[in-house]
């Protein structure tokens, strides 16, 4: 897997693109020197946690045949004041929408987190503190 950059003005706007040609740019923050032309990339790892965990959830929730209609997650993280600012703890919040059996749903999440989801178990392995939770929403 490789992913190459490549800077796309004077400061620090780059662009990532993969090996498929998908792309995502990043930036600072306008307080660095930045345009905030893009995402930070502590704000990518946050997406990519959420991404990850929700790939293992759909997959999971199809195979079980249950009705997921949507599924929304609100990844936040915690930093230490010095530098390096790193992450010292994740909070994901899932919300699985549609006619979902409450015990399958908790089992997904709970699998994704504990066994499957590589991003975040890479971070737990480094020291960060990952917490979940979820909520069944029938709309």
């Amino acid at each position: 897997m490789t992913v190459n950059l490549h800077r796309l003005d004077d400061a620090f706007h780059l662009q990532a693109t993969n090996e498929h040609g998908r792309t995502v740019e990043t930036d600072a923050g306008l307080t660095t020197g930045g345009k905030d032309a893009g995402m930070r990339p502590m704000e990518l790892l946050l997406a990519a946690v959420g991404s990850c965990s929700s790939i293992d959830i759909i997959m999971l929730l199809k195979k079980q045949r249950q009705d997921l209609q949507d599924i929304r997650i609100v990844v936040t993280g915690t930093r230490r004041d010095e530098e390096p600012r790193i992450f010292t703890g994740i909070h994901v919040a899932y919300t699985l929408v549609g006619g979902i059996d409450e015990k399958k749903a908790e089992r997904a999440c709970r699998l994704s987190m504990e066994k499957m989801c590589s991003v975040s178990l890479m971070l737990k392995a480094g020291g960060v503190m990952i917490t979940w939770e979820y909520e069944v929403v029938v709309e």
